[in-house]
């Protein structure tokens, strides 16, 4: 016996009476299919529970399992006394679920506990589930700061431990969708909530979990989006089933996209091993981009692939475009990796004799020395990409006023204190927070005075 249901549900405080105090009634669409799924559950008298929850311990590379016999949770944060669960927890399960996390070389497990309280993103799902089916112990899981796909991975080693237990388990993927749907919800507006919810819909509709590994990291961060991991997760747990979608609702009257959505198991389906065909479109997409890599990336990722290989700096090769061998101009090399940032550094002025010295400079640095990460290792060098910018003359200006997110970068300067941040960055909107982050990266604080210079830049993708 392995997985015999999954749900995706939101978990908004208000839905519940007590809290909502008649509010409840506006999203009236969402309770009813709560209670469908409810209902469905218990019909599958599922000996264990496993959720997923955005609000449970998050760390950046581990994902969290809740460790002990039981736990309670209340609604207290909420303005709500006498509101207390209390759930058993399958201990059996989360041994299981740790070894095989390990062996498949997920970081995930029990340490780190700051709080042992069920969480609102468990405890409302739980309150549903409750009123029609108590038999089953619990599995309550944090998400992480790990790649997509990896919390698809994760999943797959759900399915395999209800498995291995011959347990049957229902997953709940507890997780709203975007949280700026409307001007006057509580994170504001923003065109890519409802974009991001169209697109998350789809895929509940119609069972293709692929969409959730192919939305653009941009358009997540700018919708405010709350469950794509626990999702992912919930995905990677039917991992090769076949499944009947069913989409029981979506609304989002106060802002915030609710959508619930059930998953019915109706056999086995080897085309859906959505972590294959992701990573195989991965490579494939790595591999056109190689193909088309102007001069300036390609000559960056020759520079760190040739470093981690032989430890030596390259010479410039004979064939660069004249500008890279004549000029001198400031470099920055960004790295990315599955979409995430891996390295990056880069210098205000040039150092060096021409922008190809520059480029291999920075190149091996941002793989190697970035503070924020560890090296890069070879084994890393496949997923990676690759951006240059060059640097024109900085030019000290006035006023904030002058300068443009877009356009140009920013230079920041208090006493020795210097800080850089490039334009057109993803997650930078406006001119505030340019400065802000700026000021951050030099150490200055946010209230102090700042002399400013702004550059433009050529990027080379």
């Amino acid at each position: 016996m392995s997985i015999i249901g999954a749900f995706i549900v939101p978990h908004p405080p208000i839905i519940l009476p007590e809290i909502g105090k008649g509010e409840e009634k506006k999203i009236q669409k969402t309770i009813d299919s709560y209670r469908t799924a409810a209902k469905s559950i218990a019909e599958l008298a599922p000996e264990t529970i496993v959720v997923t929850t955005p609000h449970s311990i998050l760390y950046s590379d581990y994902f969290h399992i809740s460790p002990g016999s039981k736990a309670v949770g209340d609604l207290r944060q909420f303005g709500v006394r006498n509101s207390m669960l209390e759930a058993e927890y399958d201990k059996e399960f989360v041994k299981r679920l740790e070894k095989n996390a390990q062996e498949a070389l997920i970081s995930a497990g029990t340490l780190g506990e700051r709080n042992p309280e069920i969480d609102h993103g468990t405890l409302i799902p739980l309150k549903f589930i409750n009123e029609c089916w108590t038999s089953y112990k619990l599995v309550r899981i944090g998400l992480s700061g790990e790649r997509l796909v990896t919390h698809y991975q994760f999943g797959k080693c759900i399915a395999k431990t209800a498995e291995q237990l011959n347990r049957k388990t229902v997953f709940i993927a507890s997780g709203d969708l975007s949280h700026r749907l409307t001007e006057d919800g509580p994170y504001g507006y923003q065109p890519e909530g409802p974009a991001f919810d169209q697109k998350v819909i789809h895929a509940m509709e119609t069972g293709n979990f692929l969409d959730f590994f192919t939305l653009d990291p941009e358009l997540c961060e700018k919708a405010g989006e709350c469950g794509l991991r626990s999702f992912l997760i919930m995905a990677g747990a039917l991992d090769g089933q076949s499944v009947r979608p069913t989409l029981l609702s979506y609304e989002g009257p106060f802002g915030v996209g609710y959508g619930v959505a059930a998953f019915e198991i109706t056999g086995k389906d080897e085309n859906r091993h959505y972590d294959r065909v992701y990573e195989q479109i991965e490579k494939d997409r790595l591999a056109e981009m190689k193909i088309h890599e102007d001069p300036y990336v390609r000559l960056a990722r020759t520079a760190l692939e040739s470093y981690l290989a032989t430890r030596k700096h390259i010479k410039p090769p004979v064939n660069l475009p004249q500008e890279m061998m004549t000029e001198r101009a400031g470099v920055f090399v960004s790295i990315k990796k599955f979409g995430q940032l891996r390295g990056c550094i880069g210098t205000i002025a040039p150092v060096t004799k021409n922008i190809a010295e520059e480029i291999i400079m920075n190149a091996i640095s941002s793989g190697t020395d970035d503070p924020r990460f560890p090296p890069v290792t070879a084994a890393e060098l496949p997923d990676l990409t690759y951006s240059v910018d060059v640097l024109s003359p900085a030019e000290p200006i006035h006023s904030p006023a002058q300068l443009n997110v877009k356009r140009y970068g920013v230079i920041v300067s208090k006493d020795y204190r210097r800080g850089l941040l490039l334009p057109n960055l993803e997650g930078v909107d406006n001119v505030e927070q340019q400065i802000a982050i700026a000021k951050q990266k030099a150490g200055i604080r946010k209230d102090e005075t700042v002399s400013l210079e702004r550059f433009e830049v050529v990027r080379h993708l």
